[in-house]
């Protein structure tokens, strides 16, 4: 495959046998993991309610299986229904710094990916209209977007493991390119708790069903939760955003011809793969691991690959381009995929959805009767 470096299979040998060394240790994360949530099952450890009702969008991985689109798509389906939304997310792997920060909601902004952390900020600049908080403590977080922001409702990015906040949905995204059934815990693996924990889903989201066949996977999950409502979701590419945001492509000017594509996410492979389904002639791919900051060594890298590979353009997530200043050492145009989560069976989503929350009596939607 183009790209691909001459020691791939040897590293790829010595990650097989640290894997192998791990796995006690893995079995003792997977047995901490069951442990905690039976902790908060049994009250001996809190879970704080907020007001206002609370989604919880999370995975069993580490990264990668394509929530940041699904937490956008669904705050907009909130918004498009009358809800006040908020996302409340950690912001991982920004700098130190203020312990709790708040994004008002306002057209154009661009917050710093190094203060907030690169998905926030991605999702700050989709979403201008919502409030965003970040802070490792999500109940705080909540409560601050309930009485600055008047919010209704709050989308808890990466939650599923955040016990400490209550939810009133829990929907978690799995990613159909990964082995769920067979895929390590930490720190041998990627998983953060085994494929038991699906059991506790209310809603499950089978993600990027455009590469991988769901319906093997989909009996295997309803074996484990037979209750949870189950979706398909498709990753679709809008356009081609210009680095700096001088403007948006059309994914034709460059359909067909070679590009270098590379990305720090956690699951490149789909990356790459979506790419040619999205009709781009791929000469080289190169990955750096999640939530990268590059440096002036990784872009001369990369310049160098798309130069000797003959390549017409360099192609990048939207999310990598969080970490990449606007003014890059390359001749190439650097173009970053803009994407959004296709539900597949959008009107039922929405309709369990929306009657979770209404289950749930939000204050806001009873109507008094005089």
């Amino acid at each position: 495959m183009a790209g691909r470096t001459a020691g791939g299979h040897f590293a790829r040998a010595q990650s097989f046998q640290m894997n192998r060394l791990l796995m006690p240790f893995a079995s003792l994360y997977g047995l901490a993991a069951r442990l905690r949530r039976h902790a908060y099952r049994r009250g001996w450890l809190e879970s704080r309610r907020l007001s206002k009702p609370v989604i919880s969008v999370g995975n069993l991985t580490l990264g990668g299986s394509g929530k940041t689109p699904l937490v956008a798509y669904i705050v907009r389906l909130l918004a498009r229904n009358g809800y006040k939304p908020s996302v409340l997310t950690r912001g991982y792997g920004r700098d130190r710094g203020m312990d709790i920060i708040a994004l008002d909601p306002e057209p154009n902004r661009v917050p710093d990916p190094r203060s907030v952390g690169d998905e926030p900020a991605l999702l700050a600049r989709a979403l201008p209209e919502v409030p965003i908080v970040i802070c490792s403590d999500r109940y705080r977080a909540g409560r601050l977007a309930e009485e600055r922001y008047g919010v209704d409702v709050h989308i808890l990015d990466d939650g599923f493991q955040h016990l400490s906040l209550a939810r009133d949905i829990d929907l978690v995204a799995v990613d159909l390119t990964r082995d769920l059934l067979h895929e390590s815990l930490l720190p041998a693996g990627r998983m953060r708790e085994p494929a038991s924990a699906l059991a506790k889903a209310d809603l499950i989201v089978l993600t990027r069903s455009e590469i991988s066949d769901a319906a093997s996977l989909e009996k295997h999950v309803r074996r484990i939760n037979s209750d949870a409502p189950i979706f398909r979701c498709e990753t679709s590419l809008l356009n081609l955003a210009e680095l700096g945001g001088k403007r948006e492509i059309d994914p034709a000017e460059y359909q067909g011809r070679p590009v270098c594509a590379f990305c720090a996410i956690g699951n490149p492979a789909a990356f790459f793969t979506n790419l040619r389904q999205w009709g781009f002639h791929l000469v080289a791919e190169i990955a750096f691991r999640d939530h990268h900051v590059y440096r002036a060594s990784d872009l001369h890298r990369v310049g160098k690959t798309a130069r000797e590979k003959g390549a017409a353009a360099l192609i990048t997530t939207a999310k990598d381009v969080m970490n990449l200043s606007p003014h890059l050492p390359f001749a190439l145009p650097v173009l970053a995929c803009v994407i959004q989560a296709k539900i597949l069976d959008a009107e039922r989503f929405e309709k369990v959805l929306l009657a979770g929350l209404s289950s749930n009596q939000l204050p806001s939607r009873v109507v008094l009767q005089t």
